[in-house]
């Protein structure tokens, strides 16, 4: 019977034995560079209120990537590869990115991305539905992860923001559903245009959401915002968030999930060291809960190995 770990479509050499060195590449970019990205997100919000920086990042790091992929040679994606697109890129990126940037709007960011913590737990319950049961040791991840989870919402922080934990939780459930579906029902088109028309779909539907919204652009914007912004298309987008569609792709659910085990105290200890943000002893506390929780559904992958 498969489970989150072994799920159809894993890379079997991945299951069987190491891992290639591209996957521990892309492993480090989910790791490393996507735990600095939420603080970066804060810094840009100074000038570019959430949607509108979210969709012009990811809209301008998609054309980039498409263009340089014509140029070597890659076909554009059929009809059929742009609808999945926009689907996917709706999810991911319009409900996913923009809920989070709006959640940084009024809670810190290492907060919420301790929040984000919950995405592997609930990738493991979506796949339920196409008949991926968890083990025991599983279950019992997903059981302490969203203890953990709730623990996290009493905190000071989400307490005192209704509006951004409302936020971060929808943000939370379109990433998990959007990744499930890119892996099982709505194939892009191979390679990295695939992941570059889901960036110009998702982009396209932030701005549009950010027209909604009556969001406008603070210009000039300050170097710092400037910075940040530049850094989240380099490393949040063109770096990071393909290595983790990369993943999607070559390795298991729970492997391709596992970024959200170490993003957390990265984000967490940026804030406090670098943004001067306030994480209470509870707050850790329920953050130590939600990791365990999430350390077992990858302990699960090393006892097969």
């Amino acid at each position: 019977m498969p489970t989150l770990a072994s799920p159809a479509r894993a890379a079997k050499g991945a299951a069987r034995g190491g891992l290639p060195p591209i996957l521990w590449l892309c492993l480090a970019a989910t790791w490393l560079v996507w735990g600095s990205t939420y603080l970066a997100i804060k810094y840009a919000l100074i000038s570019f209120a959430p949607f509108l920086q979210m969709g012009s990042r990811f809209l301008f790091a998609g054309v980039l990537l498409a263009a340089w992929m014509r140029w070597r040679g890659a076909p554009w994606p059929s009809r059929r590869q742009w609808g999945n697109a926009l689907v996917v890129g709706a999810l991911m990126l319009g409900g996913g990115m923009g809920g989070t940037a709006h959640a940084e709007l009024t809670v810190g960011s290492g907060l919420v991305v301790a929040f984000i913590a919950v995405v592997p737990l609930m990738i493991a319950l979506l796949n339920l539905l196409w008949g991926i049961v968890p083990t025991r040791l599983e279950a019992l991840g997903i059981a302490l992860g969203l203890a953990g989870v709730l623990l996290l919402t009493q905190g000071s922080g989400f307490q005192a923001s209704p509006a951004g934990l409302a936020a971060i939780s929808i943000a939370c459930v379109c990433w998990s559903a959007g990744s499930v579906l890119s892996q099982r029902e709505l194939p892009l088109a191979p390679g990295a245009m695939g992941f570059a028309s889901e960036m110009i779909c998702g982009g396209a539907v932030l701005l549009v959401l950010a027209a909604l919204s009556g969001e406008s652009l603070a210009w000039p914007p300050t170097p710092q915002a400037a910075a940040a912004w530049l850094y989240l298309v380099v490393f949040g987008s063109l770096i990071a968030f393909n290595a983790y569609m990369v993943l999607l792709a070559r390795a298991p659910a729970a492997l391709a999930a596992s970024y959200t085990f170490v993003n957390p105290v990265i984000a967490m200890l940026l804030g406090v060291w670098i943004a001067g943000e306030t994480v209470t002893r509870f707050e850790w506390q329920a953050v130590t809960v939600v990791l365990a929780g999430v350390l077992l559904l990858l302990c699960r992958r090393s006892a097969k190995r």
